[in-house]
């Protein structure tokens, strides 16, 4: 058997990790791992003002520092009726360290005097081997927010996301349904697209 090479996933979130892995494994040529799996690395801080810049400075970072190839995601939940909040600041909208809940219900209660309620999911994907350029794509997927939490499956903003020609939240949808739909899947189909014809 062909030994498949290590992939860096750059993030601790296992609901991230999970998703990423899942698709991953359909090229066929990766063994994945995420942080957690790794030694202490110094933390990279998500300083940038856009998804890609922040999905870059983690790639490039933790590629360089592990010396494997890099997979990183930047994404949010980008409120039309908020200017783009949560945006960049998705995962710590209700503060640093906040949980999903907290995230979403600042949220539901920040839309609770508007009608107005579409949104979009956005994720950009870097890819970083080390000593080459870095590629990022990026995924889209658009929606409203509930006015009340659905669902149990998914993360984040999942409970209060009900994409676009959907009855369903993406909390209330099954993994599968919801991989097909995500921002992150459209990412991920595009880096893939990429990475299959470049063999």
């Amino acid at each position: 058997m062909t030994e498949r090479t290590p992939l860096l996933i750059a993030t601790t979130n296992a609901g991230k990790v999970a998703e990423l892995a899942d698709a991953v494994a359909s090229a066929g040529r990766f063994k994945v791992l995420g942080l957690r799996d790794m030694p202490p690395a110094p933390e990279v801080i998500e300083s940038a003002a856009t998804f890609e810049g922040n999905a870059r400075l983690k790639a490039e970072a933790y590629a360089a520092h592990f010396a494997v190839p890099c997979l990183a995601d930047d994404s949010g939940l980008c409120v039309d009726a908020l200017a783009g909040a949560p945006g960049v600041y998705s995962a710590r909208y209700a503060g640093l360290g906040a949980s999903d809940e907290a995230n979403w219900r600042k949220l539901l209660a920040d839309l609770s005097d508007t009608s107005e309620r579409s949104a979009h999911f956005v994720c950009a994907l870097a890819f970083t081997v080390p000593g080459a350029a870095t590629a990022v794509f990026e995924g889209r997927c658009s929606g409203s927010i509930t006015m009340a939490p659905r669902g149990t499956h998914g993360f984040g903003y999942d409970c209060v996301f009900e994409p676009t020609d959907s009855a369903l939240t993406l909390a209330e949808m099954q993994p599968a349904a919801k991989r097909r739909m995500s921002h992150r899947a459209k990412a991920l189909a595009a880096w893939l697209t990429t990475l299959n014809a470049a063999r």
